[in-house]
């Protein structure tokens, strides 16, 4: 296709999905039926496909072209919404807030509290995208744990959210690592450092005898290990999110740290740096509603 779509063409596209008719279409765009005609003839030959078989009981969608109308009912959404999310920026203190998977949860939670009184806009993706767009000026700031482990573009500052060292969470009926040069001899340990040790974590347990599995995220790998009755290796902040009656830990098999960290443009937005104290100090509380 050598150009793109404009909203004329979609706005006439979804009214032919909806009505089933290219008249009917037409006069709720008020336009005659030979125009509409020509101009979704013209879209299709830019297309390279027929949208929809038109014959003298109305119009029906091909395969393509259902495909081309769910796509412009979803852009024509977005666009209808655009005033009123402008317009609700504008009256309203907004921050855009980037974390990975693994502390998305735990982290909006703990900043709707903080901030009440601000917007905040979520992006959840790993980190390496999060600060390409705090880079590119389309995030306001990105909670990551590997700004310690990659090359941080210049101007951007690092800020320091909080160290956390790996352990081992014991689930209720996991069994305790045995003793020897390798203390997991048959036994599943699954594992999630939250930052690029990952591989060597690996290497590590499987050293010391252990099955060992990757938790896609923090969450999965504690769930994972409750279902598997297994130890799970994880920081210290996670085994406290997500503790449940019963939980045992014991220091990991190997030493290991992750450094959350806030990473923005300089200066950093001040509604973030002011609550900072507070999240600090609900990232290191833990699950406070698990039985004890």
């Amino acid at each position: 296709m050598t150009s793109y779509p404009t909203v004329d063409d979609l706005r006439l596209v979804d009214a032919v999905a909806r009505h089933g008719s290219l008249g009917a279409a037409a006069r709720e765009l008020l336009v005659s039926q030979p125009s509409a005609s020509q101009r979704l003839a013209a879209l299709e030959r830019r297309v390279g496909v027929s949208l929809f078989d038109r014959d003298t009981t109305g119009a029906r969608p091909t395969a393509a072209g259902r495909e081309f109308c769910d796509q412009a009912a979803h852009v024509l959404d977005h666009l209808g919404a655009i005033v009123e999310r402008t317009l609700s920026a504008a009256q309203s203190r907004t921050v855009s807030v980037g974390a990975f998977p693994s502390v998305a949860g735990t982290l909006f939670a703990a900043l709707d509290v903080l901030l009440d009184d601000v917007v905040v806009q979520p992006e959840v993706e790993h980190g390496p995208r999060l600060l390409e767009w705090v880079e590119r000026g389309t995030l306001d700031a990105a909670f990551v744990s590997i700004a310690k482990q990659v090359p941080i573009a210049r101007g951007l500052l690092v800020t320091e959210v909080g160290r956390h060292d790996l352990v081992t969470l014991l689930p209720d009926g996991a069994p305790a690592p045995g003793s020897g040069r390798r203390p997991y001899t048959g036994q599943t340990v699954v594992y999630c450092p939250l930052d690029l040790t990952a591989d060597a974590l690996h290497r590590r347990l499987t050293d010391l005898g252990a099955h060992a599995r990757p938790g896609a995220t923090a969450e999965a790998a504690v769930r994972t290990a409750r279902e598997r009755r297994c130890a799970a290796v994880v920081p210290d902040m996670v085994a406290r999110w997500y503790a449940a009656p019963g939980d045992r830990t014991v220091p990991a098999p190997t030493r290991g740290r992750v450094i959350l960290s806030m990473v923005t443009r300089s200066p950093a937005p001040s509604t973030l740096v002011d609550a900072l104290p507070g999240l600090r100090e609900r990232l290191r509380e833990g699950n406070v509603h698990a039985t004890q």
